[in-house]
């Protein structure tokens, strides 16, 4: 993958501190069931990609998530046992929501096709 250009000392800067923030989202995605942690450190990597080469191949060399990342920038994939578990997270965060809110009809019907498409678009990749 083409190495971007580097930008003004300032631009860089900001994808340094987003990048930075987005590893620490991912790596407490590690603790809380809630928060996903590969999308998240996807980003964190493509922040410091454009920001600093050091801590981008210190992401990619992780030996946990290098080998996630390396496969969803090559070939967009993503393992079958993390579309399986977005796939239970899912279906666990709609029953979540209809048990304890009390929802309206079009409120349902936009969620559940909001999750639909992320899911759609999840089991379209292929596996890594």
């Amino acid at each position: 993958m083409p190495r971007p250009e580097r930008s003004s000392a300032l631009l860089r800067g900001v994808f340094l501190i987003l990048g930075l923030l987005f590893t620490g989202l991912g790596f407490l995605g590690i603790f809380l069931p809630v928060l996903p942690t590969v999308p998240f450190l996807i980003v964190a990597a493509a922040c410091f990609a454009r920001s600093s080469e050091r801590l981008e191949t210190w992401l990619l060399a992780h030996p946990q998530f290098g080998p996630l990342l390396s496969d969803w920038r090559e070939r967009g994939a993503i393992p079958w046992r993390a579309k399986q578990m977005s796939l239970g997270g899912s279906a666990l965060g709609f029953v979540t929501f209809l048990t304890l809110g009390d929802p309206g009809g079009p409120l349902v019907l936009a969620v559940a096709a909001l999750m639909a498409g992320g899911m759609a678009y999840v089991f379209t990749r292929p596996d890594a």
